[in-house]
């Protein structure tokens, strides 16, 4: 190899280290910072590009949601010409699904060796500390929401604080503890040596005491759900403990126990509420079942379809439902292919992580599988993907579930 060639190979190497650099930094500040994880991704898009044009060796990957995740970005982009305002959805839509996209293209490009993974997992780890953290700090020290729109006072007069760290409001962040539990838990039940144990053990006591402190209901249930659901029929001992750690965060904090059964009742507002949104949201989905209302719409349109809140004032934004929100604004059709997407990535995973041999990648697809269980449970309740981050961390988790090549190559050999 002459020395032009060799220096080509090395500004490749390295231009491949930094591309994966961007990748990393992206989904360490997904959920610190959506304006630091925006623009890593863009660069590392960029980098990818660059490195597509120059080196022969790169090559697209395909992906087995590919078809689906493409065909609801398709009828996504076709809802905005029934849209109300074309231009507001045109502009919603490409700042949105523009992003999720770049999201799914560059993690799916870049993570081709279980290495590789683990590094992925490893940034999102440490920004999932720093969420904790910063999570017991609002808390010990005191956050305020009695004029915050997260909760009704007077059904909860004495519920004074909802952690939110680093994210929007209480019921997202609860949405990223749920995931991040069962991520925990699935390395858990694979560590071998006592420290690991211990380390992870830890760490799902904290995520699940800072989820107590968001007092959300539906992100409680749903995780509750999902352990429960695998101690039943996987390990006992795992129902058990379930029991035992709610059991104990129920008798610790009365008020916890009171907001969670005020999920079964319409005793406040937010409950009653939802389930007049649902039926205001199905009227528009039985009106526009092909293309919906249009992309982002729903603030626009819901006014037309209140009968519960009858105050122009007030902005609803979703319809506290993933899958209704999604039918109604781009349509059944589309709704579906998302669900696609979705469950066949969650279905997948459990298959892979409940199957294979014990490794680091059946932990990470079991960890996946089971958090996007939690999704799914908490889409029901609370539009739990509605804001950047949320869906980047979706859409990263669609690539990252993915078969890796060698694995892909070892089985069809």
């Amino acid at each position: 190899m002459d020395h032009e060639a060799l220096r080509r190979k090395k500004n490749l190497l390295w231009l491949e280290q930094i591309n994966f650099y961007a990748l990393l930094a992206a989904a360490f500040f997904i959920a610190l910072s959506p304006t630091a994880a925006v623009v890593s991704l863009l660069a590392g898009v960029a980098l990818w590009l660059v490195r597509w044009r120059m080196d022969p060796e790169v090559r697209f990957r395909r992906l087995p949601p590919d078809v689906p995740l493409l065909l609801f970005a398709l009828l996504g982009a076709a809802s905005i010409a029934v849209s109300p305002d074309r231009f507001f959805s045109f502009y919603n839509y490409i700042n949105l699904v523009g992003v999720y996209l770049l999201t799914y293209l560059l993690t799916g490009q870049l993570v081709r060796e279980e290495e590789q993974l683990r590094r992925v997992v490893e940034a999102l780890t440490l920004a999932a500390v720093l969420v904790v953290a910063y999570g017991f700090y609002q808390f010990i020290f005191g956050i305020d929401i009695s004029d915050m729109k997260w909760v009704d006072g007077n059904a909860f007069p004495e519920l004074r604080k909802r952690v939110f760290s680093t994210w929007e409001n209480p019921n997202i962040l609860a949405g990223y503890l749920d995931e991040a539990i069962a991520l925990a838990f699935a390395f858990f039940l694979d560590a071998r040596d006592r420290t690991t144990r211990l380390l992870l053990g830890g760490g799902i006591l904290a995520l699940a005491a800072c989820l107590a402190m968001t007092y959300a209901r539906g992100a409680c249930l749903a995780v509750a759900a999902v352990l429960a659901l695998y101690g039943v029929f996987r390990d006992w001992r795992v129902l058990l403990g379930c029991l035992a750690v709610g059991g104990a965060a129920l008798l610790l904090d009365p008020l916890l126990a009171e907001r969670l059964a005020s999920a079964f009742t319409t005793a406040d507002t937010s409950a009653e509420m939802r389930l007049a949104l649902w039926e205001s949201t199905l009227d528009m989905i039985f009106d526009h079942p092909l293309l919906g209302i249009g992309w982002g719409a729903y603030w626009m349109v819901y006014p037309a379809y209140d009968f519960y809140i009858n105050d122009p004032a007030v902005m609803i934004v979703h319809a506290h439902n993933v899958y209704l929100n999604y039918a109604a604004e781009i349509g059944v059709p589309g709704a579906l292919a998302w669900c696609a997407a979705f469950f066949g990535v969650m279905v997948s995973s459990l298959r892979r992580g409940l199957t294979g041999a014990s490794s680091f990648l059946t932990s990470f697809r079991l960890g996946l599988g089971l958090a996007l269980a939690t999704v799914a449970l908490g889409g029901l309740t609370d539009d739990v993907i509605f804001n950047i981050p949320t869906s980047m961390l979706l859409w990263m988790t669609f690539a990252l579930a993915a078969p890796l090549p060698e694995e892909t190559a070892d089985e069809k050999g």
